[in-house]
């Protein structure tokens, strides 16, 4: 009897134990895991009734292109995509959720990954989504020569003007968008702007021999877009944020071994939003404080050189969000 006393008090020590160590990160990601995955759901519907502002304008304007410039339909037709659930933007929410309920080990805590959980259903809110498609909407206004007007951003003139900024033609709102191309490297070592797929075309088409973008430069002249100067927090992965910091880095010590100045293309908030929301308006403080630390340890390791598969482990916060965060 006694015997069996004891057992049964081990058994409760042993489940006290258990629930004591369990981790209440853990149980959040556990709650926030299907409101992220309705949020998404909502913003897909959404979309496809045509309550996303920026979408129908986007649709709207692809529409009066395609009729002037019939020749541009394969460019556009690419750009039609952002107004529905097939655009580089949602598809790229899609796949961030993913990553946080199948591949937990990618990231350094829990707290890394509950993060980005509030990250991406921040991203998802059908009106924080709509002033991120002003960057791919004003493209479309750049290509019709004047003719349809920007939304949510000041002018081409103006905000050059504003910013003190280089032209980098048609499509610069999109530079350094993960979700549109890539900076690759060339043979001399120096980083450049490489578009996806069809969006090369806009090299094609509208400068034929356009000179590369490369990062430097463009780090020293960008103009305003929202992605960079409201929402790259939120419409980035991880991953991705981890190589912009990388680049950042590499970038200026290049620069600095060789007795020159590298200027972040973070040094400064550009102007040239008007209209937006007040939750983007709002998300500018953290936005701020995310320019700030952009030179910080990111959250997330290197690359393994021993692997293929891209690891968040091993580094201090950079991240951390909540769900009033910005850029």
């Amino acid at each position: 009897m006694a015997e069996m006393q004891y057992a049964k008090s081990l058994l409760f020590a042993i489940l006290l134990i258990l629930v004591g160590c369990s981790d209440p990160v853990e149980d959040q990601i556990k709650q926030q895991i299907p409101v992220t995955e309705q949020r998404i759901t909502q913003l897909a519907t959404a979309l496809e009734q045509g309550n996303v502002r920026n979408a129908v304008l986007l649709k709207e304007y692809a529409n009066q292109l395609l009729a002037n410039k019939p020749e541009l339909k394969p460019l556009i037709d690419e750009f039609l995509k952002d107004s529905t659930t097939k655009g580089p933007m949602y598809t790229a929410l899609e796949q961030r959720l993913s990553t946080v309920k199948t591949q937990p080990q990618m990231f350094a805590s829990s707290q890394a990954r509950f993060n980005e959980l509030v990250n991406i259903y921040q991203a998802a809110d059908p009106v924080l989504y709509s002033d991120a498609l002003s960057d791919p909407l004003n493209v479309l206004a750049d290509m019709s020569d004047g003719k349809l007007p920007r939304v949510n951003a000041l002018s081409k003139d103006q905000s050059i003007a504003a910013n003190k900024a280089q032209d980098f033609g048609i499509g610069e709102q999109l530079i350094g968008n993960p979700n549109y191309g890539s900076w690759q490297t060339d043979s001399s070592g120096m980083s450049f702007w490489a578009w996806y797929g069809v969006f090369s075309l806009m090299d094609d088409i509208f400068d034929i021999k356009r000179k590369r973008t490369y990062y430097h430069q463009w780090g020293k002249g960008r103009n305003y877009s929202y992605y960079h100067d409201y929402g790259r927090t939120r419409y980035s992965s991880p991953s991705q944020l981890n190589k912009q910091t990388q680049l950042e880095t590499r970038t200026k010590k290049s620069f600095e071994s060789k007795g020159q100045r590298f200027n972040s293309p973070y040094s400064k908030n550009k102007s040239g939003g008007s209209a937006l929301s007040g939750q983007s308006r709002t998300a500018q403080t953290s936005a701020n404080k995310f320019t700030r630390t952009s030179t910080a340890k990111s959250q997330y390791a290197k690359k393994s050189s021993s692997s293929k598969n891209a690891s968040f482990r091993n580094s201090s916060s950079k991240t951390t969000r909540s769900f009033r965060r910005g850029k």
